[in-house]
């Protein structure tokens, strides 16, 4: 039977989130040994091992609702990151923190703007709440900030940058950046999302907490599932100023993030050795896979993440299957915006090899090497 009850407009105009196959089912389906996944950009090297440890005590409370405030996570966090408590609003990763925003502030007809190949889960919560995005160009893979600037209008609420983006892995500029944030109205949120924060190499990267003081309007969001490898327990946040904590905390579900993820959050973003040492590793993979790019004659966007996004000389389709055939995934451009590219994630040394022969031998087997 058919359902007939309608669902609101907003819903019925957009399509749902793409998710790629179970590991196992793709390994079994293409009767592979072993599989590598290099497509969602997670930590290759896991969770710290204070993670592991600090699991095994928290078992016997799992009849317990978790705690609403996420109080001890938000101590540990306000010590590393020299912010306050009350400044940090806690989700069940940041995406819950990016719906919160567009369902405490955005009425129907408000704008926000971001860029048109960005993380797509600014569109579609601004799009559920009967706002209105304003998809502006990147320009090289870049945030044109200039044109963010120009699109700005009485009805603007919100303006997003992920920094760096995803998915082309580039950032803006500290001085752009900072130039923009001083431009922006102060009726006008600005979020810069920093989920790959951690993996930034460059000093040409603007530090934006010490800007909360100044700019009450500036929202920094974080994640626990990238450098911090807990991908699978969903915890993310927002940095901001506490009348805004405020003003979210109506709106959030009370008990967002579950306890276990919690106690892992907590224990991960204490061992900060861990994240130094992944860092390091990715550092040493993205140098790597820039000098064989370069050698291969591939063009790929400059990342400062944990991924690339680059030019295999196929369409991303076709070349993503062809390394899946080969127990590889990543992700075809086809579904990111740049249909002949793949974005692929800076894996160990081995699996890094691994994937740049495959490359290689695909592009001896078309000719065009």
């Amino acid at each position: 039977m058919v359902v007939k009850i309608k669902t609101k407009h907003e819903v019925e105009s957009i399509a749902p989130y793409v998710l790629g196959k179970k590991l196992e089912d793709v390994q079994k389906e293409l009767g592979l040994k072993s599989i590598r996944k290099m497509s969602e950009n997670e930590n290759i090297y896991g969770c710290s091992d204070r993670v592991k440890q600090s699991l095994a005590s928290h078992v016997e409370r799992l009849h317990l609702y978790p705690d609403g405030l996420a109080t001890d996570l938000a101590e540990a966090v306000s010590k590393e990151l020299n912010v306050r408590p009350s400044q940090l609003l806690f989700g069940n990763g940041s995406d819950e923190v990016i719906r919160i925003l567009a369902k405490a502030y955005l009425n129907p007809g408000d704008e926000a703007i971001m860029a048109d190949v960005t993380f797509p889960r600014y569109r579609s919560n601004v799009f559920l709440e009967g706002g209105k995005p304003i998809i502006v160009p990147l320009t090289n893979g870049v945030h044109d900030l200039a044109l963010m600037k120009d699109a700005i209008t009485d009805c603007t609420k919100m303006v997003f940058v992920c920094n760096p983006n995803n998915p082309t892995g580039t950032i803006v500029g500290k001085e752009a950046l900072l130039s923009f944030i001083k431009e922006i109205p102060s009726h006008i949120l600005v979020i810069v999302d920093e989920a790959y924060f951690e993996y930034v190499s460059t000093d040409d990267y603007l530090q934006t907490i010490p800007l909360l003081k100044e700019f009450p309007n500036l929202i920094i969001l974080r994640t626990f599932s990238k450098i911090y490898g807990l991908a699978s327990l969903r915890v993310g946040f927002g940095i901001m100023d506490e009348s805004i904590v405020s003003e979210l905390r109506k709106v959030k579900d009370v008990f967002n993030v579950n306890h276990i993820a919690q106690v892992a959050a907590n224990a991960a973003i204490l061992d900060q050795e861990h994240v130094r040492k992944c860092s390091q590793l990715n550092q040493e993979g993205r140098s790597f896979l820039e000098k064989e790019f370069t050698r291969l004659g591939l063009t790929y966007f400059p990342s400062q993440a944990n991924f690339f996004m680059v030019d295999c000389k196929v369409s991303g389709d076709e070349i993503s299957q062809y390394l899946m055939q080969n127990g590889i995934i990543v992700r075809s451009g086809s579904l990111l915006g740049y249909p002949n590219m793949i974005r692929v994630t800076v894996g160990t040394e081995e699996d890094n090899h691994y994937f740049i022969s495959l490359i290689e031998k695909n592009l001896i087997e078309q000719g065009v090497k």
